[in-house]
Order: C-alpha cells, then sequence, then structure tokens
C-alpha cells in the first residue's frame, strides 16, 4: 500500500471490475487478499496462456478458428458494454485468454472505465497505444466502439502474424510515428487475395476511423464472416491443445 496512489486506485478499479463480473467469456477473479504489504489477486486458471503466447507457436491463426474465438470475445464485449458498462481501453492479443476447453476469455480491467454517463464516453489517455482506435490517440471522447477497433486490430494480427500497421524502418516503429500512423494513414485491411471477402469486411467493419461507421459487438456476431465457419463446428479444444503452449493437464 506504499504504492503511488494513482496505481492504488487502478488496482482497487481492477478488483471492482473483477468481482463484480460474472461471464463466461470473461476469466473469473475468485478472491482477493492483502498480506504483509501485498495485494494478491487469485483468477481462474487459464492454461492454454493468452493468443500472444499461441501465435508464437502456430504463426498465425487460420479464419475457422478467428472466427470461433472472435464469437467468444464478443460476447465477452456485449457483456462488458452493456450489462456492466465497462470499455475495456486494452484489448489486444495478450489479454485475450485461452484454455485447454477451448475457453476464450477478456482479461486485465486494470486500465478499464466503467461508465456511469448514458452517453458511454470518456475523454482520457490510457491503453496500449499500439491497439488504441484513433479518436482515442487525439484525445477525443472516445465510446465502446473504441474496443472494438482494437479487437479488429488483434485479430487481423492473429491473421496475418504481424502487426497490422508496418513500420517506415527496419528499427520498427516510435511511439509517435505509430500514433501519427493510425491518425492520418489510411486503416489497415486484410489482404483479399490471403483472406475471404467475409473476413475482409468483418476487418473493415471493425476499423473504421470514424466509430460511428463501426459495427457493435451486437451487430458484428450476426456478420457473414462469423456464420461462414460454422458448420464446419470448430473445435478450439483440440486447437489449442495441440497448435499452442504445452497446456497443463488435471485429473477429473
Amino acid at each position: 500500500m506504499t504504492i503511488e496512489e494513482n496505481v492504488r486506485k487502478q488496482i482497487g478499479q481492477e478488483l471492482k471490475i473483477n468481482q463484480s463480473s460474472q461471464c463466461p467469456y470473461v476469466v473469473v477473479c475468485y478472491h482477493c487478499f492483502y498480506d504483509n504489504g501485498v495485494i494478491s489477486i487469485v483468477f481462474e486458471y487459464m492454461d492454454g496462456g493468452s493468443l500472444s503466447d499461441l501465435l508464437k507457436k502456430v504463426k498465425t491463426i487460420p479464419e475457422p478458428y478467428l472466427a470461433a474465438i472472435s464469437v467468444q470475445v464478443l460476447k465477452g464485449l456485449i457483456y462488458l458494454h452493456h450489462q456492466k458498462h465497462i470499455i475495456h481501453r486494452d484489448v489486444k492479443p495478450s489479454n485475450i485468454l485461452i484454455n485447454h476447453r477451448g475457453e476464450v476469455k477478456i482479461t486485465d480491467f486494470g486500465v478499464s472505465a466503467i461508465v456511469d454517463s448514458l452517453s458511454g464516453q470518456r475523454d482520457t489517455f490510457i491503453g496500449t497505444c499500439n491497439y488504441m482506435s484513433p479518436e482515442r490517440i487525439i484525445a477525443s471522447t472516445y465510446g465502446y466502439r473504441s474496443d472494438i477497433w482494437s479487437l479488429g486490430l488483434t485479430l487481423l494480427e492473429c491473421a496475418m502474424g504481424r502487426f497490422p500497421y508496418t513500420a517506415p524502418d527496419q528499427d520498427g516503429w516510435n511511439y509517435f510515428e505509430l500514433l501519427a500512423a493510425v491518425v492520418d494513414q489510411p486503416s489497415p485491411c486484410a489482404p483479399p487475395d490471403q483472406f475471404s471477402p467475409e473476413f475482409c469486411s468483418f476487418i473493415s467493419a471493425c476499423v473504421q476511423k470514424d466509430p460511428k461507421n463501426r459495427l457493435p459487438a451486437q451487430e458484428l456476431l450476426k456478420h457473414p464472416f462469423i456464420s461462414l465457419y460454422e458448420d464446419l463446428h470448430v473445435d478450439l479444444a483440440s486447437y489449442f491443445t495441440t497448435s499452442g503452449t504445452p497446456l497443463a493437464t488435471f485429473s477429473t
């Protein structure tokens, strides 16, 4: 408790959100306790790690699995946005966790915003800059659809195996170059010669520069990309178990 006040508030925010969230698509917070100057939080164990961990193994995730992953993430966002009135503000591959049962869950609410107003708007600048929406970067008001932009970049990165914006040189991005690129350059897109029209359309619906033109999570759940692979009965459990990080096994 000797940490800076703003960090202490951030921890309190995370605890408040996690303990009040009851959704199969959000990582469960079972308990928290304070002992000898340390705050400990007991979370549901997601033995597959994150999508970021998975990408290190598989390099790219095929469309059918991305569609199945998207369904679960979208349901998690619908819960956060419309039942809890929360803007996550940090949707990215490392904050989407997976397990051996094929479950996909959103985690890390340390920088989330509880939105009390009916307008659902915030104007603070916080989160991981790589996945920030243009309206957040320019310090404009933003709402739930800022999470949709981040989801679009996350899924495109999973599909392509690299961050969707190309750095100007081999040294990579610096902070200001990246922010300028997100604001000034055209939105990234899924290459049509590599992906289905449905996936390209889905990504485009997520990464519209104007948030009013982005589809909300409820509409994205009805998008043709989501239904494209439904008949395949995609087995995420098998995919996560055989393709990703070695998973812990438990006797039942």
